[in-house]
């Protein structure tokens, strides 16, 4: 049996909501999709008492002015779970701010550490929505465990903006614990564990440290391995430090090669190495 078999869920979500609603169908609750004119706010009313989750990403206090904010509803039904999805929460300044997935993208810190150097990126799709999804799936699913001993439900706030914020793990941490401000580097790992190769036919992901001695000796037997034998590069720090050079000798190494046969020899030696694929 899924997990949320014989749970319903009200669905009154726009896109910020969407994955959330799909990840618990997934699960297998019932979901009831509610569209707020004036006979959906009766069928609202009908369905509560026996509804388990409403999801909504309605702007903060507009349900509340139809009489249907938690308080009324948790009064009708004390075991509804409810999740607002907003761009910047029920309340703080930017509260009543119109906003987009792109808006969010940019004032949640992603754009400030995504694309090249001169140019922030967009994430493709809808990622701020589907990481805000995420964050209120997992709540509701907690909320609706502690509501086997409570009894009572819960009422959750869900931020865009902080969910966006909240994944900056390796941003947040690195700037409060050592001063460092992360800047955009393109395909290039945050920590250089990893970058994007163009290759004769396409695009490959290879790493850079791991099995170095390895990796020098491959490009060493292409002869193309220019300085990158020398004693200075057998510290993972100090390779750092040259770390614009050694990718310029990797990159005209990579276009030597098509990226399957990269990705498969490397793999062979147990490089955690991928091919860059698109839809086809």
């Amino acid at each position: 049996m899924d997990a949320l078999s014989g749970y319903t869920v009200l669905d009154l979500t726009d896109d910020a909501g969407a994955l959330c609603v799909k990840l618990l169908a997934g699960m297998g609750a019932e979901i009831i999709r509610i569209n707020l004119d004036a006979e959906g706010q009766h069928r609202l009313r009908e369905l509560l008492p026996a509804a388990d989750v409403l999801i909504e990403t309605f702007p903060p206090g507009y349900l509340s002015s139809l009489g249907l904010g938690y308080q009324n509803l948790s009064n009708i039904n004390p075991r509804l779970i409810m999740a607002s999805i907003t761009p910047f929460g029920q309340d703080g300044p930017y509260k009543d701010f119109k906003a987009s997935d792109l808006t969010v993208q940019a004032l949640g810190g992603w754009m400030s550490v995504t694309g090249g150097p001169d140019a922030p990126l967009k994430l493709y799709g809808n990622q701020s929505y589907h990481t805000a999804s995420l964050f209120a799936a997992n709540g509701i699913l907690l909320a609706l465990l502690g509501r086997r001993s409570s009894g009572r439900g819960q009422y959750l706030d869900i931020s865009v903006f902080e969910s966006v914020a909240a994944t900056l793990d390796h941003v947040l941490p690195r700037f409060f614990y050592g001063g460092v401000v992360s800047r955009r580097q393109g395909s290039l790992h945050w920590n250089n564990a990893f970058r994007v190769f163009k290759c004769r036919d396409g695009y490959a992901l290879l790493s850079i440290h791991a099995y170095w001695d390895t990796l020098v000796e491959w490009l060493a037997s292409e002869g193309m391995a220019a300085d990158l034998a020398a004693k200075i590069y057998l510290d993972r720090a100090s390779r750092d430090r040259h770390i614009d050079h050694i990718i310029a000798v990797l990159e005209r190494w990579a276009l030597t090669h098509t990226a399957p046969e990269l990705v498969e020899k490397g793999q062979l030696m147990h490089f955690p190495w991928a091919e860059v694929k698109d839809a086809r």
